[in-house]
């Protein structure tokens, strides 16, 4: 009877890392451009004291603001578990999935990195 692998290979976790760290040093810079959009810091022009369909505008802006914020938290929500997904590969459990306890596919880990449940498990739930 072949066991089967019930973990990833450490030079496996090494390339996780790797795949893992540059999405959260580009999650970090794309978070950082969401700011500043949201705190609206890239614009000290003088369109915000003309009157002319002021309310409009404001609420416009609003909006903009409102969907900016929801990026925001959505962009900290992935690199959190993206920094989680770390603590996984240092701990070796990383690529287990949760559900199964079978190792998640490395395509998909590849793709999503932050994952904790492999396709089956994700189809069992529906």
């Amino acid at each position: 009877m072949v066991e089967e692998k019930i973990r990833y290979s450490d030079a496996d976790l090494a390339e996780f890392k790797e795949i893992i760290l540059k999405k959260i040093e580009k999650a970090k810079a794309d978070l950082e451009l969401i700011k500043s959009a949201y705190m609206n810091d890239l614009n000290n022009g003088t369109d915000d004291t003309s009157p002319t369909f002021k309310a409009f505008e404001e609420g416009s802006e609003t909006m903009s603001k409102e969907a900016n914020s929801q990026l925001a938290i959505r962009q900290e929500k992935f690199i959190r578990d993206l920094k989680n997904a770390l603590f996984r590969v240092e701990n070796k459990t990383y690529g287990v999935c949760k559900v199964t306890g079978k190792l998640i596919s490395k395509e998909r880990l590849k793709i999503v990195p932050h994952a904790t449940m492999s396709i089956e498990a994700k189809n069992l739930q529906r």
